[in-house]
């Protein structure tokens, strides 16, 4: 089996950053490598853990997840993210891309899906 897709959350919401934890550990191809609670905690966790993929909230204290995604590929350039958040305006959409986002889902989405998302961001077939 391939390595697994190293995962970095950054979920402001403890008990939904935790779930999404156990249900990645429920799936081989996945490794959470670190969870944190704002996009200011992010860069130097992505420094850190070496993610390929960033699971990365919009609305959090601090950055919010276009500021946070920017800081993050300056420290690491080579990690792909992927915004998950509960609600998100078309503006919003447009700052997430032109920060570097990937692909972005709202927290309804399910988990299949979410899986999909961080397989194709990774490279790999969804």
């Amino acid at each position: 089996m391939p390595r697994p897709i190293r995962v970095l959350i950054v979920e402001d919401n403890q008990t939904f950053r935790e779930t999404l934890q156990l249900l990645f550990d429920l799936r081989p191809e996945v490794q959470v490598v670190a969870g944190v609670a704002t996009g200011d905690e992010a860069p130097r966790a992505c420094q850190e853990h070496e993610p390929d993929v960033v699971l990365m909230d919009y609305r959090m204290p601090g950055m919010n997840g276009a500021e946070a995604t920017r800081a993050v590929l300056a420290a690491c350039p080579a990690a792909r993210v992927v915004c998950l958040t509960a609600s998100i305006e078309r503006s919003e959409m447009e700052e997430l891309a032109r920060a570097g986002v990937v692909r972005c889902l709202t927290k309804d989405a399910g988990f299949d899906e979410i899986i999909a998302a961080v397989r194709d961001a990774a490279g790999l077939p969804a």
